[in-house]
């Protein structure tokens, strides 16, 4: 039986506030092994909560009322309610993804298929239950330094067997794809994915002598991940052939000519064609 496709998606800035469920059990949470390094990050958070307002928002990424509410919900992560990290993570690319309308069938595939990065947990699943919290994976926390460069040692060992002989759709930005080494070193062999696919989004302009041209898509790159991310939940696309199906509302589409293979896997292109 051939290995579910696995889907490696970052965590959202903004997050849904309170929950229904019981305060956090870090040791319930998936991937146990990572449990000691949650511990440090969330000593080394907590007394970060207690410095100086400049330190503090220097860290978090804000100021004023956002840094208070940041902080206390910083200070209250093992005692405030939880919710599954599904459920907690908003924004764009959760919102095209759409889980109140996906079917039961599609939201086991995303609870066993999904990896969210998280600058504070590391990584974890949909349905792991956590609470409201404010960090990001490219912080800088004293005494650990740089969160993303800090977590590889820990998370790449972590996802071995998540990710040995799959197909890994890698959605992660660059600071949360600096947070691990899927494919090890010589010195260290790793299990490795089967395959792994990046994507990114390019509207088509105008030729230039000839030429096509392309400009990255930051706007909607949020949305068409999301997007992107329930096509392969409901289709179980484990190959860029799949893709040739997917048709997103603004336009994009899979063009095979511009996939460019890379020392971390292919990265495929879906195309807007010229207006």
């Amino acid at each position: 039986m051939a290995t579910a496709p696995v889907i490696l998606l970052p965590p959202s800035e903004g997050k849904a506030e309170g929950g229904t469920g019981l305060k956090l059990k870090i040791s319930a949470l998936s991937f146990p092994q990572l449990e000691n390094q949650r511990t440090e990050v969330r000593s080394a958070l907590t007394i970060a909560m207690n410095g100086p307002e400049a330190t503090r928002s220097k860290l978090l990424g804000v100021k004023g009322t956002a840094l208070a509410s940041a902080t206390a919900s910083n200070l209250a992560v093992l005692t405030s309610p939880t919710m599954p990290a599904i459920e907690r993570y908003t924004g764009v690319l959760y919102d095209a993804l759409g889980i109140d309308s996906l079917s039961a069938r599609d939201r086991k595939r995303l609870n066993k298929q999904v990896l969210i990065f998280s600058g504070l947990w590391g990584v974890v699943r949909p349905d792991d239950m956590i609470p409201d919290y404010k960090l990001k994976m490219g912080a800088t926390l004293a005494p650990i330094g740089k969160l993303s460069t800090w977590w590889r040692e820990s998370i790449t060992p972590a996802l071995e067997q998540s990710v040995a002989s799959a197909v890994v759709w890698n959605l992660l930005p660059k600071e949360h794809d600096s947070a691990w080494a899927p494919f090890g070193s010589v010195e260290r062999k790793t299990k490795t994915p089967s395959a792994m696919f990046s994507v990114k989004f390019l509207d088509e302009g105008t030729p230039v002598k000839g030429e096509r041209t392309f400009t990255t898509v930051n706007h909607w790159n949020k949305l068409l991940k999301g997007a992107l991310v329930r096509y392969i939940l409901e289709t179980g696309a484990d190959d860029p052939k799949a893709l040739t199906k997917f048709r997103h509302p603004e336009g994009y589409k899979y063009d095979r000519s511009l996939s460019e293979t890379t020392p971390n896997g292919i990265v495929l292109s879906m195309v807007r064609p010229a207006r």
